[in-house]
């Protein structure tokens, strides 16, 4: 299988290259030449797959270049004990017809881990796939929980460097003192004085810097992304769509030939695009349900085939969503133009120009077809925090809780009851102030250390924290740069020796 890039400028190439380049140098994505068939792949043919047999079917259909020994060493490395169940992404039924997925029971207690415990092992052996003989280093820009993510799993990779750029006042308490604690010879983190939209565009400037490419390849190095613009950061995520649906069936909550809806809490695109790639695949979903929070210019793009950036940005209490430029879906734009690059070009010219573009009424039309989008304020996502917890003794987190309202709100505009999973994204103890004031009332979680909230929210209900999160207090502090999003390329050459 080959790969092309979204804007149409660039030869096609090989998934090895793919992964290790991560954006193609003409300034677009890259995704499959052709999709791949996988009818095969449903609980009914292949029941009882562990998350590890079904991650190696689906990545086979899409890295075919790699060998089945290839990707069954991967899948090993990357899935085992350093998640805290065999099940990887259990599904928790609250009711006969709700359940969501949960895909925090990685080692940073954030569904980012699925990608990033597996993309250091796919990067290294595609790297010796290609002969290559330079340092990849991995650039990085995050709205708190793939730097941490990445951080985990290039940790001491050898032949790697990890440098992540994050919002300095906009990821929680928690996700800072994970990354700003992170060990690694190879890791380096920066604080960012600006939003993730700054970080993330200083990051993109870098990859397609031609002059500094060449710096780089002089001095025996080479980028690639960690971000969810790399298509290996994608692929994984296609695996616990798969196994929720398996799951559904396995439980009866789905009859043979039935339809499910998917609700994802997304920022960046990726991981509802990933279901979306899942139902090309033949996974038997109905509508994706997007969930966006008080930054919801997916929303308004869904709902009017508007997609305008030029709005005020809002730090909320889910902040990894708190994003107006939505990497992902120029993938998802490649569809809606029926495979149109001059059409991409155009449309990524007037966003970068205006900020703003509109989908023909045809496009349009597509994407509602397969779509559903709304969005939460800070006051309706503490409501559903607390609604869940009071209807189920269920604890979410702030992102999970915006899925779960514009689920109530998609019942209750379309009535269509059929099952439905919610991607729960983190573990409620990585976001535990606003959990804590929703739970357990706004006086309680007037604590000024997160750290003793976190343990006050767990003895109050009963829910155990993750062993990774309880420990974060007793961790040294290990990076404290913070410089202007000006500064970035300056920062990068410093760490680099350039």
């Amino acid at each position: 299988m080959r790969y092309i890039s979204t804007r149409g400028q660039y030869r096609p190439v090989t998934a090895a290259e793919a992964l290790l380049t991560g954006l193609a140098p003409d300034g677009g994505l890259y995704l499959p030449e052709e999709f791949p068939e996988g009818a095969a792949l449903n609980p009914f043919t292949a029941p009882g797959l562990t998350y590890q047999q079904l991650a190696g079917r689906i990545l086979a259909l899409f890295l075919s270049d790699f060998s089945r020994a290839e990707l069954e060493e991967c899948i090993h490395q990357a899935y085992g004990g350093n998640f805290a169940t065999p099940a990887i992404t259990p599904v928790t039924m609250v009711d006969a017809k709700l359940g969501f997925l949960e895909l925090w029971h990685g080692p940073t207690c954030a569904f980012k881990d699925l990608a990033l415990q597996l993309l250091p092992h796919l990067l290294t052996a595609a790297a010796r796939k290609k002969r290559l003989d330079r340092e990849i280093v991995l650039l990085v820009a995050t709205s708190g929980d793939t730097g941490k993510a990445a951080l985990e799993g290039f940790k001491d990779v050898p032949g790697t460097k990890v440098i992540v750029f994050y919002p300095e006042d906009g990821v929680s308490a928690v996700q800072k003192r994970q990354m700003t604690t992170q060990e690694g010879n190879n890791t380096f983190v920066v604080g960012v004085t600006g939003n993730f939209d700054q970080a993330q565009a200083g990051v993109k400037a870098l990859f397609t810097n031609e002059a500094f490419q060449r710096e780089m390849a002089a001095a025996g190095k080479t980028f690639s992304s960690a971000n969810s613009i790399n298509w290996g950061r994608l692929v994984p995520q296609l695996v616990y769509y798969f196994k929720a649906w398996f799951a559904l069936c396995q439980n009866h909550s789905l009859a043979p030939g039935e339809t499910f809806n998917v609700v994802v809490p997304t920022g960046n695109f990726g991981n509802i695009l990933a279901a979306y790639y899942g139902k090309k695949l033949g996974l038997r979903l109905h509508k994706l349900i997007c969930a966006s929070n008080r930054n919801n210019v997916l929303t308004e793009f869904i709902q009017t085939g508007v997609y305008n950036r030029n709005r005020q940005f809002y730090q909320t209490l889910s902040p990894s969503m708190d994003i107006l430029v939505s990497s992902n879906l120029e993938r998802l734009l490649y569809d809606l133009t029926e495979a149109d690059p001059a059409q991409i070009r155009a449309y990524m010219g007037q966003l970068q120009r205006t900020g703003c573009y509109r989908l023909t009424a045809a496009q349009q039309e597509r994407l509602q077809e397969e779509f559903w989008a709304g969005f939460a304020d800070e006051g309706e996502t503490t409501a559903a925090i607390k609604d869940v917890y009071a209807r189920y003794h269920y604890l979410l987190d702030p992102h999970t809780a915006v899925g779960y309202k514009v689920y109530r709100d998609y019942l209750e505009a379309t009535g269509d009851d059929r099952p439905a999973i919610i991607a729960s994204t983190a573990s409620p103890f990585k976001f535990n102030r606003g959990v804590a004031e929703a739970v357990l009332g706004a006086e309680a979680a007037e604590e000024a250390d997160e750290f003793a909230l976190m343990k006050k929210l767990s003895a109050a209900t009963g829910v155990a924290m993750p062993a990774v999160l309880a420990g974060l207090p007793d961790q040294p502090v290990r990076h404290r740069q913070v410089v202007a999003p000006a500064a970035m390329e300056e920062t990068v050459r410093r760490i680099l020796g350039l």
